[in-house]
């Protein structure tokens, strides 16, 4: 939809998404048309209309739900805690949890706090196996803890696939990662843990993009 200064709005079932932030107020205006220039900017995202208004083709997938039970003076409280992994299979992702009484309040909330933390993946062709050039993979090997679980991501060749398990595979596809190796220790059948362990290895590929990176 577009406003009569040729802007487009991002509309929800509550309406029009209208800024609360310096930053949102500077995206709808057209003063920042990229998520990547955000991120070259040190910016941090405080509205998801930001995410949804640059990136309107972002994806989610449920990871996991639980119960989750607290004792209280009150007597026993129970709340649904879904982890929900964002992104639009072309070099973002992002992770979050929610919590609610309700099991589809708790995915939204979800939603929502992993698109807040949605970042850029650098992605490349660093396998030694592969000379390709294109970025079907990573460009070189990271490692991300979370809890007593680490995963470490591999470069792998073209046509390899994702060699991972479930979890890790979720979020590397919803990243854009096509071809990759990956090697988990600890408690890898804590779903949350492994999933935030491969969302931080991800995040160190960030940590040396170049302005030719930035600018892709």
């Amino acid at each position: 939809m577009s406003n009569s200064a040729g802007r487009r709005e991002r509309t929800s079932p509550e309406g029009p998404w209208l800024p609360k932030t310096r930053l949102g107020r500077m995206v709808i205006e057209g003063r920042i048309t990229s998520l990547n220039e955000i991120f070259q900017q040190g910016w941090k995202i405080r509205e998801v209309g930001i995410v949804d208004f640059l990136l309107p083709d972002v994806k989610d997938e449920v990871i996991d739900i639980n119960l989750v039970q607290k004792q209280t003076d009150s007597g026993e409280r129970s709340k649904f805690r879904a982890l929900v992994a964002v992104g639009n299979g072309d070099g973002f992702v992002g992770l979050g949890e929610g919590k609610a009484s309700r099991v589809r309040n708790a995915i939204e909330k979800g939603i929502a706090n992993a698109k807040l933390s949605i970042f850029p993946v650098q992605r490349g062709c660093g396998s030694w196996e592969c000379t390709c050039g294109e970025t079907h993979s990573l460009p070189f090997k990271v490692v991300g803890k979370s809890g007593s679980v680490k995963v470490q991501l591999m470069p792998g060749p073209k046509g390899l696939g994702v060699v991972s398990g479930k979890t890790t595979k979720v979020v590397l596809r919803l990243a854009g990662i096509k071809d990759c190796w990956s090697k988990s220790f600890g408690s890898t059948k804590t779903v949350v843990s492994t999933a935030h362990a491969t969302f931080n290895a991800l995040r160190q590929t960030a940590s040396v993009m170049t302005t030719v990176d930035w600018a892709r």
